[in-house]
């Protein structure tokens, strides 16, 4: 299972949607929620049947609506994918996307827009992805419904791209942070939670906000792989199981390596046969886990293993960018 990329429209980077034409039926902050949207069959509101999602009312008068979403962090695009899941007669027919790059909240009228996807049309109740290929950053998309209608969800899928020049060698980060451009590029399984939650912003909410994986009834272990923001060294690892108390994972262990200029395919291939820098150590339910580690050499990738299976919260790789 790979997981090349991330939503970088996700409110738990910080993504907010700053501005809508219009957002009569349903409130356009739906429009980036992270769970699967939802049809709720007898749920009314004043406006009308609420929806999961964001929805303008019918217009009447020239022209179309559009909804601009500030990105949790700035970041190349690979891909957008427009979910109309639960719009059956009140989706929008077409829609478009393009990108901005800009300082503040909600780009002013004169703002330069690159078009990310043309103009194309849509079905209802349906999920359309559409690849990408940006070679800049932006900050800011703006998603194009013609001529109204409902979109339930918005995903834009990419790289985190940070400038580090601020940071100083001897900076202590999380080099694993989504928030910063660590990533996961792959794991075994993901049957309950997906590696991406353990390396979220905060604590995690509840157990569906972790990385977990199903029952293993087969010899082996489980394992995910890891991308780090940044190439460093790390000094600090923290294993936190909050909320798996009966499926936590026994015991653990890490290996990483500096890899340099290989894929995502080529990285997953050699994962296994990587130094180990943190051998077996022995986990507790609902508990948070801290080692140290001394001497750490320069690596991008780590590859984290549970033994035999099981659910971990969150993983702080804590270390200085070299």
């Amino acid at each position: 299972m790979t997981t090349a990329y991330i939503n970088l429209a996700q409110p738990r980077l910080g993504a907010k949607v700053v501005h809508a034409t219009d957002d009569f039926f349903a409130d356009k902050a739906r429009l980036i929620l992270g769970p699967e949207p939802v049809f709720v069959p007898d749920l009314y509101d004043d406006n009308g049947k609420w929806m999961d999602g964001w929805e303008s009312r019918r217009k009447r008068v020239p022209g179309h609506d559009h909804c601009t979403v500030r990105l949790g962090q700035p970041g190349r695009v690979f891909a957008v994918e427009i979910d109309t899941r639960h719009f059956t007669g009140n989706f929008p027919p077409f829609a478009s996307v393009e990108a901005c790059v800009f300082a503040g909240e909600i780009p002013p009228e004169d703002t330069k827009w690159s078009e990310l996807v043309a103009k194309t049309s849509l079905q209802g109740d349906s999920q359309a992805r559409f690849e990408v290929q940006a070679k800049t950053a932006f900050t800011h998309i703006r998603l194009h419904i013609y001529p109204d209608g409902g979109v339930a969800r918005l995903r834009v899928f990419g790289r985190i791209e940070r400038d580090w020049s601020a940071n100083s060698a001897n900076e202590i980060v999380d080099l694993a942070a989504l928030e910063l451009g660590g990533r996961p590029i792959g794991c075994n399984d993901a049957h309950f939670g997906t590696p991406e939650n353990m390396i979220a912003p905060g604590l995690g909410a509840n157990m569906g906000d972790g990385w977990e994986t199903r029952r293993r009834r087969e010899p082996g272990h489980d394992w995910a792989v890891l991308a780090l923001a940044h190439p460093g060294k790390i000094s600090k690892v923290l294993l936190d199981t909050k909320h798996f108390k009966g499926n936590y994972p026994d015991r653990f262990f890490l290996q990483a390596a500096l890899c340099d200029k290989l894929s995502d395919s080529q990285i997953l291939a050699a994962a296994k046969t990587w130094p180990i820098i943190l051998p077996e150590q022995k986990l507790s339910a609902d508990n948070v886990h801290e080692f140290a580690l001394q001497d750490s050499p320069k690596i991008s990738h780590i590859r984290l293993n549970i033994i035999p299976d099981g659910g971990v919260s969150r993983l702080r790789l804590f270390g200085t960018i070299a």
